[in-house]
């Protein structure tokens, strides 16, 4: 939704495509499709276009055809602007190989923002040393534990913990409802020794509340879920098929 989101996709999708051997699925959601992101990612990199004018980004519900639309057993729901030391990221993989874990953060306790200086000395250097090395220079996001940015998981695990929960549309609170709900449930998750950093964008509709009521319909949800109350939520149906490419 702005030109340094697109730089942070680029630059994050190069990182790990360069360093992890892995598939990776970016897709796009827009009215229209420009081309300009798909001409600019990696080629061995799985793009998909949606059609949708919608201006609020239904994130819930496309993370849960992506994950669908596979057939890995592990899956990493990895957002568009963090990154993590490539050690960190192998470590978490070897967990859920070893069925050591259902879920793994590939960070501990440090969710970093690394401002926009630090953002464009690593967009220069393409080094992840620069940020490892300039941590106390950074800003804490959602301390003292967070929660959200990036986690792995056994594919089945994550389908059958319910997914995404749909309740929750745009922006906001659903890393914290989906955190409960597995620890409700009885899954094994690990934590990662190590920080996860946030490369800084400007905060368009997509990064902030929408309007009060969607505010209190999630507050409602995450509530719900840490007093022992996790449910099963239906799925809205899976139309994303139409107007792919």
């Amino acid at each position: 939704d702005t030109i340094e989101r697109l730089e942070n996709i680029l630059a994050v999708s190069s990182f790990i495509n360069s360093n992890i051997n892995a598939a990776i699925s970016v897709l796009e959601c827009a009215p229209y499709n420009n081309g300009v992101l798909k001409r600019l990612l990696n080629k061995n990199i799985r793009y998909t276009f949606k059609e949708d004018h919608d201006p609020i980004l239904y994130r819930t519900k496309f993370l849960n055809h992506m994950t669908k639309s596979v057939e890995t057993p592990f899956v990493a729901v990895w957002d568009t602007d963090v990154i993590a030391p490539v050690g960190q990221i192998v470590q978490a993989v070897e967990l859920l190989k070893n069925g050591e874990a259902d879920f793994v953060y590939p960070y501990e306790k440090q969710f970093l923002d690394t401002s926009p200086i630090m953002r464009k000395m690593f967009l220069e250097e393409r080094k992840i040393e620069v940020l490892e090395q300039n941590v106390k220079k950074m800003k804490e996001m959602y301390s003292p534990n967070p929660v959200g940015g990036a986690f792995l998981a056994n594919r089945q695990a994550y389908i059958a913990s319910g997914l995404e929960n749909e309740n929750f549309y745009g922006w906001g609170l659903e890393d914290g409802e989906r955190y409960y709900r597995w620890i409700n449930k009885g899954y094994k998750i690990k934590r990662v020794a190590g920080p996860l950093f946030h490369l800084s964008h400007g905060r368009g509709i997509n990064s902030i509340f929408q309007n009060p009521d969607q505010q209190i319909i999630k507050r409602k949800e995450v509530i719900g879920v840490r007093r022992n109350k996790s449910k099963d939520f239906p799925q809205m149906s899976d139309d994303l098929k139409e107007g792919e490419n």
